[in-house]
């Protein structure tokens, strides 16, 4: 289809349908916004009562015979009942074979499989209930339909569920929602269909709901009120709002003026310059330091006995010493906090890869270990306890006594012992501190998974104290020399060690002040947990930022970042916390037992912070992308907040958008929400509706939910879930998913065509993406900001959380 420069970035339509009984359907469309927001339409006084609102945009004419149903977006084949990728005949076929038990009949013996089989034989073992239901109305609803299948049979029902032509399809779907088979749906039939796809859809439909929505559908197509529909109305009802057309988008050429897409060279530059220039500063001075000791120890008498194993070890040593210093500082968060207010110093240092940055010094730290440690055990102690007397005497015996040591008597001296302790706590910390460990990865041993976790990463990673101590005495105990002026160790550390230990000092001191109020506690479906707090005084951030959560009741150390859900001028603090580890599980089953029990006093609570992340640079943008899987849109609720707030503020002063005010205001920001469960949309239901009021004056911002768990938009499986969604927003303003006027739309976002629809619509423009959530996708969001930097004049600059 052609997607106009105007066009928003959720395709809609708005259907006019002939609803008389005798009429075939027909329906035209145009384009219409599909925002956070639902603008009301002019409507017919027909069917509306006091107690019951009418349909926006739904119009009816005065004759009763046409409707109107706006919001719903072309994403995928209409009314498909089988999946559209991977199900050729061939592998219902294949699955038939597996599944085939011989018979024996009057036509002979034949290959049949169950009539419960047949779900999993056209690919729906996950929903075998609906698969049986389609075989039911295929079989027309006999009393003998629970017969065995033959492969001729199968292929007939095959072919009928891939007509390619759509009304066969629609048939083939109303004849599924006619439980009685009497050519009529009823009121009572719709609900028995609804009960039936609500769990398979994982969606959460009361008894009373699937009533009302029962009685909606009934409403809009039983204009005469005789108490059924017949196959023409549920037709021309469903040609109206089952989504149509490809997923692929076609877009018209620009004849206008354009600018030439830039290099991939380029665009790399653009993205990478900052990490670059700090990474290759750092590599410069690591081989810098590595080569002036390596050249150095050439030319010391020691050589002679150990020869450029010894110069390979000093040079190493140096690194280290280099690297332990600077490992430090990118965890010195009020520091970067405070640096990161420099927007001279913000712009040229990437802070908010300080924790990578964490991680890149720790790799070089395993490589110098390896190098320092490996080549002193496998090379120099042997050289020295094995060398010729008299070449050990001209060299190197005053530094030990003038007596030659066995390689045992090296191991077991200050210097030695202190550097293998060292390793070893080394060897414990950073293993517990990679990815899989530090979350108890599912393909980890279970005996293994028993000691991980983020506590055990927690505590052993404070093994860098005593390290630290063994550094300094490590250092203080040298073979080769005894002049202090070569024992730099602490030359290197002393500055980073300070600035360290006096950040956690004063968060010790600040978070000791800082025991706050608990003014709400909520528990929200998915083991969420949201936390109200009253505000310390002075407190003050900017939306995007986090703070660290302390509850001594759990234990007296720990600290966990969340990020704020609270905007910068609201009066509170709050959170969500989501139960995925053992910390947050403890904190989540004491307020629990707070609540069920009734307790008047809730556990106590510390906090530290606030301190900056990626988010708050969505300051730097006029166009800002924000995408959130599950709890990862926490980040971005204190950004819609604050830009509320900012336009109520602007509206009332009738003044221009962030003018007044030290930040300003996005032009325009998209919020793409991705969750698998329907209950997470209760977390931030109020902050929703806000948005959509906020909208209704000034269209700044545009949300996007996605549910994961129900059929793709177009499976027969999620089609009346479909219809109901539109003529229930069509006629409150409602989704009856996220019960906000944010209409959600089902599956995985198609995030090519997203990111198509934004360069097009923002020619030109410097966007800035942001992204809390798994590696997996931040890895192809990434890709695809190079790749339409690189193919378009739209430039995408991609931002992750890094906690």
């Amino acid at each position: 289809m052609e997607i106009d420069d105007e066009a928003p970035l959720s395709d809609s339509v708005t259907i006019a349908i002939s609803l008389s009984p005798s009429s075939s359907s027909s329906y035209s469309s145009s384009s219409s916004s599909c925002s956070a927001s639902v603008v009301p339409h002019p409507f017919s006084p027909l069917q509306q009562t006091a107690e019951s609102p009418p349909f926006r945009p739904l119009r009816m004419s005065e004759s009763g015979g046409m409707l109107s149903l706006g919001g719903w977006s072309h994403d995928g084949e209409r009314l498909r009942f089988v999946d559209a990728e991977g199900n050729e005949w061939g592998n219902v076929v294949n699955r038939f074979n597996q599944l085939a038990t011989v018979k024996g009949g009057r036509n002979g013996h034949q290959e049949v499989v169950k009539w419960s089989d047949f779900g999993s034989c056209i690919g729906m073992r996950e929903t075998a209930e609906f698969g049986e239901e389609v075989l039911r109305a295929m079989r027309g609803g006999r009393r003998d339909w629970k017969r065995d299948i033959t492969k001729s049979e199968l292929h007939s029902y095959w072919c009928r569920m891939t007509d390619p032509w759509l009304d066969s399809r629609i048939l083939l779907f109303f004849d599924l929602c006619d439980r009685n088979m009497d050519g009529r749906i009823d009121e009572r039939e719709m609900k028995q269909v609804i009960s039936l796809i609500s769990p398979i859809n994982k969606l959460a439909i009361k008894n009373k709901e699937a009533e009302e929505y029962a009685a909606l559908i009934m409403e809009a197509l039983d204009l005469q009120h005789r108490g059924y529909i017949q196959a023409s109305e549920f037709e021309a009802l469903c040609k109206a709002i089952l989504p149509k057309g490809s997923s692929t988008i076609s877009y018209k050429k620009n004849h206008g003026q354009q600018q030439e897409p830039i290099s991939k060279a380029e665009i790399l530059f653009r993205s990478y310059w900052r990490r670059a220039w700090i990474i290759g500063l750092w590599l410069m001075i690591c081989f810098a330091l590595f080569t002036w000791k390596f050249i150095q120890y050439s030319h010391r008498a020691a050589f002679q006995v150990m020869g450029y194993c010894l110069s390979t070890a000093k040079g190493a040593a140096e690194t280290l010493k280099f690297n332990m210093a600077l490992i430090l500082l990118p965890v010195c968060r009020n520091t970067i906090t405070w640096l990161r207010n420099n927007p001279g110093l913000n712009s040229v240092i990437p802070f908010n890869d300080n924790i990578n940055f964490h991680k890149v010094i720790a790799g070089g730290i395993v490589i110098g270990v390896i190098l320092h440690g490996g080549t002193h055990l496998a090379c120099d102690f042997p050289r020295i306890s094995g060398s010729d007397r008299s070449v050990f005497r001209q060299t190197i015996a005053a530094n030990f006594g003038y007596q030659q040591p066995s390689y045992f008597q090296i191991l077991s001296t200050t210097e030695v012992a202190s550097g293998i302790a060292m390793v070893v706590l080394m060897m414990i910390a950073f293993p517990l501190a990679t990815k899989w460990p530090r979350r108890q990865s599912p393909s980890l041993p279970r005996s293994v998974r028993k000691v991980t976790g983020y506590n055990t990463f927690w505590y052993s990673h404070h093994l860098f104290v005593p390290v630290y101590a063994l550094l300094i005495v490590h250092s203080m105990f040298l073979f080769l020399t005894d002049n202090l002026v070569e024992k730099t160790t602490w030359m290197y550390i002393a500055i980073p060690v300070l600035l360290y230990a006096g950040e956690r000092i004063i968060r010790a001191i600040r978070s000791g002040f800082s025991e706050v109020e608990i003014l709400k506690v909520s528990l929200y479906p998915g083991k969420v947990l949201s936390l109200k707090l009253q505000k310390p005084k002075g407190f003050r951030h900017k939306s995007g930022m986090y703070i660290f959560i302390q509850c001594p009741q759990i234990s007296p150390f720990e600290w966990h970042p969340f990020s704020l859900t609270c905007g910068p001028e609201d009066d509170y603090l709050s959170v969500h916390i989501k139960t995925l580890g053992d910390w947050s599980c403890q904190l989540y089953s004491l307020f629990e037992e707070a609540i069920l029990t009734g307790l008047k006093q809730y556990p106590k609570i510390y906090i530290d912070g606030p301190y900056g992340a990626s988010s708050q640079d969505h300051i730097k943008y006029d166009i800002v992308v924000m995408v959130g899987l599950g709890i990862g849109i926490t980040p971005f609720i204190s950004i819609l907040k604050d830009i509320a707030t900012r336009l109520k503020k602007s509206s009332s002063n009738h003044a221009a958008c962030g003018e007044g005010s030290l930040e300003k205001i996005p032009l325009k920001a998209y919020l793409y929400w991705v969750t698998r469960e329907q209950g997470s949309f209760n977390w931030f239901t109020d902050v929703m509706k806000e948005i959509a009021d906020t909208n209704q004056k000034q269209a700044v911002v545009e949300v996007f939910n996605f549910l994961t768990s129900v059929y793709q938009e177009g499976d027969a499986r999620s089609a009346l879930i479909t219809i109901i969604q539109s003529l229930y927003q069509a006629k409150y303003g409602i989704d009856i998913v996220s019960r906000t006027p944010v209409r959600t739309q089902f599956g995985r976002p198609n995030w090519f065509n997203i990111f198509s629809k934004l360069a097009r619509r923002h020619r030109g423009a410097r966007i800035g993406v942001f992204y809390c959530g798994p590696m997996t996708l931040a890895r192809e969001l990434e890709k695809l900001c190079t790749k339409f930097s690189t193919k378009t004049n739209t430039i995408f600059v991609f931002h992750k959380e890094n906690y």
